[in-house]
């Protein structure tokens, strides 16, 4: 793959890896548990550990090597803002209207009570995962995007401790070296994580608290038996008192109900090659996290060690070829950092990611099976949020029931998992951004 756009050691495996690989943990399958967890990422780890934690006998079953899936493969940006996020700039949400504001301030609470529970648990199990409350700065794509933000800004800080701000265009390069963006906010409540890692660490917990991780084991099917369950797996059947499934962007047809309630679609991130510190770091002086206002958004940071920059967004929302879409990546970073032309890119991934039709998070039972899916693109810590959750509430410890339980998830008529209109929606949301965009200038 070297040429012109790429390194001579380019890859197409996340940048994460090379610090924190996948895992082929491959314990045998018992013929019985307390509780199967379907799902061997941040949702499914974080309910095993809260579990075992409290005597608890669980199985994670998980389809491929456990870390190969979305939670080491995202940005590592941790926010609880994307709550009800829909593809618009507008200041009210499609969910603040349909729910109404009081309702939005709940979920929103939710969301930054999810910050909180990924710092608990990073700080009390001794996570090594470079996480830093480092704040995100959101840029306005267009001026009109940066005149929603004030009640953005305004709901944000009623709702939880997010510490949100408006910047204007004139101080904005106090936080980014650009003047691609028409001011932005910047929200005080974010952070940063390496996700490999910090899914290696759950990983590692998981086994210290005698969980059975069986890697390579996707489940087969899920049936009823009295009170509890038969999980049939590609290496036997276990018997369980609960089933919890944490999928999220790769649910299956095994699980039909839950995949109807989910447009699952992918996410590209490029990483360019070491550069000097100084000159990376220079681009982002405060080492925030970034994200812009557009509907086919982009997202990006600085490397851990600051060398590199990691560049993502919905290039094209259908799963494809990350090397194909490395340019179409590669051309937008320079948009922002016209700097950095002539820069190669070192390795460039994809992932699967969750959209809801409601762009809420969810949690619940189906049948008496647990489920949390649905992050919207942002689960660092919302995802680790529900599995905490989810165990707490099969444990009967919670102090209240999470603002994400039970709520109606909807789905369409005729859908069944399978979003073929990807490909006509992103070509849309692309074309009201340039529309946006060429109206601002």
């Amino acid at each position: 793959m070297a040429g012109p756009l790429f390194t001579d050691d380019f890859k197409i495996d996340p940048y994460w890896w090379e610090a924190a690989p996948p895992r082929p943990i491959n314990d045998s399958v018992p013929e019985a548990a307390d509780v199967v967890v379907i799902g061997g990422g941040y949702a499914g780890l974080s309910t095993a550990l809260e579990l075992a934690r409290n005597g608890t006998d669980v199985v994670v079953l998980e389809a491929e090597d456990f870390g190969h899936g979305a939670s080491s493969r995202n940005g590592g940006g941790v926010s609880g803002t994307n709550v009800g996020k829909g593809p618009t700039a507008g200041a009210i949400s499609p969910v603040e209207r349909a729910l109404g504001k009081e309702r939005m301030q709940q979920l929103l609470a939710g969301g930054a009570e999810s910050m909180a529970n990924l710092e608990s648990m990073i700080q009390r199990e001794k996570l090594d995962c470079h996480y830093v409350r480092c704040g995100r700065f959101v840029g306005a794509y267009t001026p009109a995007h940066y005149d929603t933000m004030a009640t953005k800004v305004a709901s944000l800080n009623a709702s939880g401790d997010y510490g949100a701000a408006l910047l204007p265009q004139a101080e904005q390069r106090r936080e980014i070296a650009t003047d691609f963006y028409f001011g932005g906010m910047t929200i005080e409540g974010s952070g940063s994580v390496h996700p490999a890692m910090l899914q290696m660490g759950l990983l590692q917990r998981c086994q210290d608290n005698g969980v059975t991780l069986c890697a390579h084991t996707p489940m087969q099917g899920i049936s009823r038996e009295g009170e509890g369950f038969l999980v049939a797996t590609s290496a036997g059947i276990i018997k369980a008192g609960e089933v919890v499934v944490g999928t999220n962007g790769y649910t299956g047809k095994k699980t039909p109900w839950l995949r109807r309630r989910l447009i699952q679609a992918a996410s590209y991130i490029i990483a360019t090659e070491e550069r000097d510190e100084d000159e990376i770091r220079a681009l982002i002086p405060n080492n925030r996290t970034m994200a812009d206002s557009k509907r086919v958004l982009n997202y990006y940071r600085l490397s851990p060690d600051g060398r590199r920059v990691l560049f993502g967004g919905r290039a094209r929302l259908a799963p494809g070829d990350a090397s194909d879409r490395a340019g179409i990546l590669y051309r937008q970073m320079l948009d922002v950092f016209p700097q950095l032309d002539g820069i190669k890119i070192s390795h460039a991934w994809t992932g699967g990611i969750a959209f809801t039709f409601d762009f809420l998070p969810h949690m619940g039972r189906q049948n008496g099976v647990h489920y949390m899916a649905g992050c919207n693109g942002a689960g660092v810590a919302m995802m680790t949020y529900l599995g905490t959750q989810t165990a707490l509430k099969i444990l009967d410890k919670a102090n209240r029931p999470c603002p994400f339980d039970e709520l109606p998830f909807p789905t369409k008529p005729f859908y069944t998992g399978t979003a073929w209109f990807l490909p006509i929606v992103s070509s849309y949301y692309g074309l009201r951004d340039y529309i946006d965009r060429s109206r601002a200038a």
